[in-house]
């Protein structure tokens, strides 16, 4: 990207020509609520990311009360850090300094909406005037990338230049192209914000509030004409019923759109508001799959177009069922919800973290705060309406990525300036810009641990990671072959629905194989992950010494049918672990060819350990179907040990003499010693 020279921008409640150079530094700022000074929320950066515009109306795009207040908020999308540890706000593609526009545009409706969403809920939690007119102001913004007129009414587009003129075509593409032409990310967040702006409005501004309403209602009839014209419709992936009534066919997608859509509903009774959440809610439970052991261990998968490609980023999906359950009062959907929470992100914490993509190996190792934020306020939302404490409880320890727990051993959040960092790359280094996304996501997650100060306490606690003992992943060509086995590059890693790891190996009937198992006290589970085909006679069988963990039939998969490819890259669940000490697993190939891709390797109690300022956490979660005990890590210090069953609810509390402690059958159990 080509950084502008000069930027002129304005400060929503500042003057006009401030330099274009974010300060990035300094303390709460004096829009900060009185009385608020230890709030780790701190809007000051996103406070200097806004801006504002003055717009013109036409018969297409306007908003409210655009002839009396020419001037709308908008919101830089990235910020560039400087020499100095200051930020310049950058737009998005190339930069043409004689025309000053971008290749996209400076500010994009996506985070206007997600910001509008951050000052709503800092308004309503501390009663702050500044955070109600920045909300107000960004609102407006959103309002006018609303099309008005045509067949595509209620959609949005999302890019705008630095001058004003919206870029519906820009470069490089968006999809759709135009970005109005149908249903999109964009939308279903702009459905986010409008809904949370109603309630917010409802009873302190009622013309407004109308304003939003008659928006909010507009989008819902673009969602009913784009998108839920398709309920009731299903892909069939490899023999499995997909939904295909889902915004860009995504759970991550309308999961978001559920976050405005359902508290909309309730405060309403809007009729179509109603129909929609319940419509997205029953699509979105249905992508619950997988069990404690199995793939993909209970979470609720984003894409309708693969059943193993699991990603962090916009994985909303287990609060978005929360938020329905209330508004419709439906029980049902938070079973799914439960599991996403208390099954799959307990084990995620202990394995990995928010990585970017479990495809279904964990490859895609960048972390970055918008997945991290999902875990945390999954956690928080659904522990809080299913009245689960260890759900809510995991909420504080997936917080403590902000505080250091990631690959690079550092915040990612500073509470003095608001900074959050775009990311954490594989190999650990930091990339400390700060663009509009990360720090939304950002205070996101401070609001939470403003709202609930032991899971601020939990946060603190786990922001060193000392021990993360849950997953590791072994290369199907790094195991010793014989016979009719032929490593080779896949003809395309990705396959339209996962991605192999690296090489494949593709073996014969006869093959054999023998991989070195790492040390382990713990028994292990052994899943493989390979290419399932239908019709394929061939069946792998594995086992840890003398010992049989189970086969693998390669034919046992549905057809084709609409996924995108013939084969199905899964883990596959073996009947019986590893034994602790195991020190090799062997593979043999019969009736056919299997094409291999990887093993992965998860100990039957997976462990988390950490410490902090606040004192220090151990998280363990289980695999096993009983109940099992394990020693902690440490000792000493006053010492909290909650034990939760699969499901998030709490069965036993304390130690079982000296230092061990009971874990569920599929729970986990969560130590706290106070510093």
């Amino acid at each position: 990207m080509t950084q502008q020279p000069t930027l002129r921008r304005r400060t929503l409640i500042g003057a006009a020509g401030a330099a274009g150079v974010l300060t990035g530094v300094g303390a709460v700022t004096a829009a900060t609520p009185a009385g608020a000074a230890d709030r780790l929320t701190n809007l000051a950066h996103l406070d200097d990311l806004t801006t504002t515009v003055r717009l013109s109306a036409t018969a297409a795009h306007t908003t409210y009360r655009l002839g009396r207040e020419p001037e709308v908020g908008l919101l830089w999308v990235y910020a560039n850090v400087n020499d100095d540890g200051g930020y310049t706000p950058v737009g998005g593609g190339s930069y043409d300094a004689e025309s000053d526009t971008w290749g996209q545009g400076a500010y994009d409706s996506d985070d206007i909406a997600r910001a509008a969403v951050v000052y709503l809920r800092e308004w309503r939690a501390t009663g702050s005037a500044h955070a109600r007119r920045q909300a107000y102001q960004q609102l407006r913004g959103l309002a006018y990338f609303q099309t008005l007129t045509g067949d595509h009414a209620g959609e949005f587009l999302l890019w705008m230049q630095p001058d004003g003129t919206l870029n519906p075509t820009p470069t490089p593409p968006d999809n759709p192209n135009p970005a109005d032409a149908g249903e999109s990310y964009w939308t279903a967040r702009a459905l986010w914000a409008f809904g949370e702006g109603y309630v917010a409005f409802a009873r302190r501004d009622r013309a407004f509030a109308a304003f939003l309403r008659e928006r909010m209602e507009l989008a819902i009839a673009a969602l009913e004409r784009d998108t839920l014209v398709r309920y009731g419709q299903y892909h069939d992936l490899h023999g499995v019923r997909v939904p295909a009534w889902l915004i860009t066919q995504g759970a991550d997608a309308s999961s978001e759109a559920l976050l405005g859509l359902a508290p909309y509903a309730r405060a309403t009774g809007s009729r179509a508001a109603i129909r929609a959440t319940r419509r997205l809610a029953r699509g979105i439970a249905e992508f619950h799959a997988g069990s404690t052991a199995q793939w993909p261990f209970r979470a609720l998968l984003p894409w309708a177009e693969s059943l193993d490609d699991w990603h962090a980023w916009g994985a909303e999906m287990a609060q978005g069922l929360a938020a329905a359950s209330s508004a419709l009062g439906d029980r049902s959907l938070l079973s799914p919800a439960i599991g996403d929470t208390a099954g799959f992100t307990a084990q995620l914490l202990t394995a990995t973290g928010p990585d970017n993509g479990w495809l279904p190996v964990p490859l895609e190792k960048v972390q970055i705060a918008y997945g991290a934020d999902a875990r945390v306020r999954a956690c928080y939302e659904v522990g809080r309406v299913a009245g689960r404490e260890g759900i809510r409880r995991l909420a504080g320890v997936s917080a403590g990525w902000f505080f250091g727990a990631n690959r690079s051993g550092r915040p990612t959040y500073d509470p003095a300036t608001g900074v959050t960092f775009d990311g954490v790359e594989a190999d650990g280094r930091l990339n400390r810009n700060s663009g509009a996304e990360s720090t939304i996501h950002g205070l996101l997650t401070m609001q939470v641990l403003d709202a609930d100060r032991e899971l601020a306490t939990l946060a603190k606690a786990s922001a060193t990671i000392g021990v993360r003992d849950g997953l590791t992943v072994v290369e199907a060509e790094a195991g010793t072959w014989s016979g009719d086995a032929v490593t080779q590059d896949p003809a395309a890693a990705w396959t339209g629905e996962s991605l192999w790891s690296g090489r494949q190996v593709v073996a014969g009937d006869g093959a054999r194989a023998q991989w070195a198992l790492p040390a382990s006290d713990e028994p292990v589970l052994v899943q493989p992950v390979l290419a399932l085909e239908h019709g394929s006679d061939a069946v792998v069988r594995f086992a840890a010494g003398s010992r049989p963990l189970g086969s693998v039939r390669v034919g046992a998969v549905g057809e084709q049918g609409d996924a995108a490819s013939p084969v199905r890259l899964t883990p596959v669940a073996l009947a019986r672990p590893a034994l602790a000490g195991a020190e090799r697993v062997t593979a043999e190939v019969s009736g056919g060819t299997a094409v291999l891709d990887a093993l992965l390797l998860m100990p039957e109690v997976a462990r988390l350990t950490a410490s902090g300022t606040t004192g220090a956490v151990e998280l363990l979660t289980s695999k096993s179907d009983r109940r099992e005990v394990r020693v902690l890590a440490s000792s000493g210090g006053r010492v909290q040990v909650s034990s939760y069953d699969r499901n998030g609810a709490r069965t036993f509390g304390g130690l079982i003499g000296g230092r061990r402690v009971l874990i569920e059958p599929g729970g986990f159990t969560l130590v706290f010693r106070a510093r």
